[in-house]
């Protein structure tokens, strides 16, 4: 078994590790697809590889954005975005993720898309996880859970939250701290701290279950296989299978 190391990488390294996860991902894309367009560092890269390919007429697709600022840049980059449509899903959403447990439960949110990402992976025939290799954990929880929640609820949906042990805190707007971050959906966001997490899918349906939260940064059965860059390998995560070097098997997702 490939065995989970705490890393002390360089930020350097661990962009070319991303680089990597996004270029190991770009096999996967075949012309004509619908494709969903995930948020953050990582899966821009894929982003950028997609749309190189889309410029030099080697690749044609249409493509779902998990976040305004992901359709914004795919539209510059000269991808065509579509709306959700009823009975149309998604071929394959790639994205990134801030935690990665050995069964694929993952810790996504902390840019503020979290909502969207979990609609995008649900429409989705196949939800492709890329990481660089400090995502990797051995147990979810280290960073915090990001929960989007209505801002009339917020101060309740805080107390409920620190009756959980979560110890809330309500994000802030980088470029004006004196105010909250807003979402896509003009929704709060509040960053939960659990510590590590026992029982990830109790504390999701717990989180569920309050009034206000609008959904939860907690990705339970949603990933169909993960792809973790890790120094010059690819490491492929699966569920219910060991992890092993994509150099050393076949990831099918037909």
């Amino acid at each position: 078994m490939l065995a989970i190391v705490s890393s002390s990488k360089t930020s350097e390294q661990l962009e070319k590790e991303k680089q990597a996860a996004a270029l190991a991902a770009f096999r996967y894309v075949r012309n004509d697809m619908l494709l969903g367009l995930g948020s953050g560092s990582t899966a821009t890269y894929f982003l950028e590889l997609m749309a190189a390919a889309v410029r030099r007429a080697e690749l044609r697709i249409e493509a779902v954005a998990s976040s305004l600022h992901i359709e914004a840049k795919a539209k510059e980059l000269g991808i065509r975005i579509c709306e959700p449509q009823r009975g149309v899903r998604v071929d394959l959403t790639i994205d990134g993720a801030d935690e990665i447990a050995p069964d694929l439960s993952l810790i996504k949110g902390a840019g503020g898309a979290l909502l969207r990402e979990k609609i995008l992976a649900r429409a989705s025939r196949h939800f492709l996880v890329i990481a660089d290799s400090s995502k990797r954990v051995a147990q979810l929880g280290r960073r915090r859970v990001p929960l989007e929640v209505t801002p009339f609820a917020a101060p309740w949906v805080m107390d409920q939250v620190a009756e959980l042990g979560g110890n809330p805190l309500l994000r802030t707007d980088k470029l004006r701290p004196d105010r909250p971050f807003l979402t896509d959906q003009q929704n709060h966001l509040l960053d939960c701290d659990f510590g590590l997490i026992r029982d990830v899918r109790g504390l999701a349906i717990r989180l569920k279950e309050i009034p206000g939260v609008v959904e939860h940064g907690l990705f339970l059965d949603l990933a169909r296989a993960a792809l973790i860059a890790d120094d010059d390998k690819i490491i492929v995560l699966r569920p219910q299978s060991p992890p092993m070097l994509l150099s050393q098997c076949e990831l099918a997702l037909d």
